[in-house]
């Protein structure tokens, strides 16, 4: 019972953390452009934010070595709250970038240690169904927190407050926890030739999906007040996209299973580009029309990275998954720090809608290079891939959590001896379908 009791209040915690995180991303790219913010300083805070999370995968392994994980989570989580209170105190735009890169720094790392707690009660016969509980949880936690903000509103100190709540709690689970520590965290490492070797088309998916939901994710928000949206209805337009992508992984994800996922991808990087143009060319106002569009950019667009992780691990040996993974890890968080950036500048010199020139390129790209690539190489038999799992976003110990990590790597990189007792396994809903190693 300790043990079922402690998992989901685990769970508990990255629930909050995510519930934090989507509000506070909404909150600061809404609130910035009401400040009159310039697009490039936009674009700069979500890059801040993603060169932080990026810098806190790395280096948070180490400081957690050093103090240990109970305290480590309780300095990350303290910070992230400092972080966003002191948001609301120095509203400007150079203080904003550099705040968000510090909430990325610590957001990953609390994310980091909350799944690395998970990892620790997770063997090959229930791994797949607490990696599918954990993504649900915080895919719907994320979009609740970005929904939030049509409660809160973006004036005053509430939304930040509210934020700031979320932050600190997350640290409760943990800081009450009387289990032994955990395993040493995941440290991500690039490897870009047996990257580049083992998958060329998930390399350049990595890169391109990077720019593209680190452009959309940072700057449509400040498009959805350009058009003149309310915090309402900016909040119902990310969640409608969000919401989309998350149910779009598993139709897709299956179909990928099935199929040379190349094809899927082709599909869907197609499919998003074309919407991308619609969105530029007719640059719908406020209305049910824009809020379709957003829906099926978010249902085409968020499956492709998952699905191009699992083609790259269709082609990996045993034991490379998670530094196959980690380096597409890395590569898509360079993506992410460049692509607000880019959509700003555009932005700034054309148009708002040019945010979604700079999604249509890049998906047009995916969907070039993998047709390309379809005629270079074979695809792997239906019989021999491990199957599709759906994902958010990602630390390198969601890396190690994936149930497609080979059992090798996975229990190499545990200490301790990992038995999970029975109730656990039950309450979990049994095997997760496992069958020699695979979920």
């Amino acid at each position: 019972m300790a043990s079922v009791i402690k998992i989901y209040a685990l769970f508990l915690g990255s629930a909050l953390l995510m519930f934090g995180g989507g509000l506070q991303g909404l909150l600061l790219s809404v609130r910035g452009a009401e400040e009159g913010f310039s697009l490039i300083a936009l674009g700069l805070i979500g890059t801040g934010w993603s060169v932080g999370f990026v810098a806190g995968s790395l280096f948070v392994p180490f400081i957690v070595r050093k103090a240990g994980h109970i305290r480590a989570f309780s300095v990350m989580a303290a910070i992230g709250t400092i972080t966003i209170l002191l948001n609301l105190l120095l509203i400007n735009d150079v203080s904003w970038i550099i705040l968000r890169a510090l909430s990325g720094f610590c957001f990953a790392g609390a994310a980091m240690i909350v799944e690395s707690w998970l990892n620790e009660v997770s063997d090959n016969k229930n791994r797949g169904t607490i990696f599918s509980i954990y993504t649900t949880i915080n895919m719907s936690a994320s979009t609740l927190g970005q929904l939030a903000m049509s409660l809160t509103g973006t004036a005053g100190y509430i939304p930040f407050v509210v934020g700031a709540i979320s932050f600190i709690c997350a640290v409760l689970p943990t800081a009450l926890t009387s289990s032994p520590q955990p395993r040493p965290l995941t440290s991500a490492k690039l490897d870009l030739k047996l990257l580049i070797k083992t998958s060329p088309v998930a390399a350049v998916a990595a890169l391109c999906c990077g720019m593209t939901n680190g452009a959309f994710g940072t700057m449509a928000p400040v498009y959805g007040y350009a058009q003149g949206m309310d915090a309402g209805g900016i909040a119902l337009l990310f969640a409608m996209a969000a919401i989309a992508g998350a149910v779009g992984q598993i139709p897709f994800g299956r179909l990928s299973d099935r199929i040379d996922r190349r094809q899927v991808m082709i599909g869907l990087g197609a499919f998003a580009a074309v919407i991308g143009l619609v969105i530029v060319i007719l640059n719908p106002g406020p209305g049910w029309f824009i809020y379709a569009l957003f829906a099926l950019y978010g249902l085409a667009a968020n499956p492709l990275y998952p699905i191009a992780v699992a083609h790259a691990n269709d082609f990996a040996r045993d034991g490379q998954f998670a530094k196959v993974a980690g380096g597409m890890l890395l590569i898509y968080g360079v993506g992410l720090a460049a692509g607000p950036t880019l959509a700003s500048v555009l932005m700034g010199s054309i148009a708002p809608m040019a945010l979604f020139i700079v999604t249509a390129i890049f998906h047009a790209l995916v969907t070039a290079f993998a047709f390309l690539r379809m005629r270079a190489r074979k695809s792997v038999d239906a019989a021999d891939r491990a199957p599709f799992q759906p994902m958010g976003p990602e630390t390198p110990e969601t890396v190690a959590l994936d149930p497609r990590a080979d059992s090798d790597v996975v229990d190499a990189a545990s200490e301790h001896e990992r038995g999970v007792p029975e109730e656990l396994i039950e309450t979990l809903g049994g095997d997760g379908d496992v069958q020699n190693g695979k979920v």
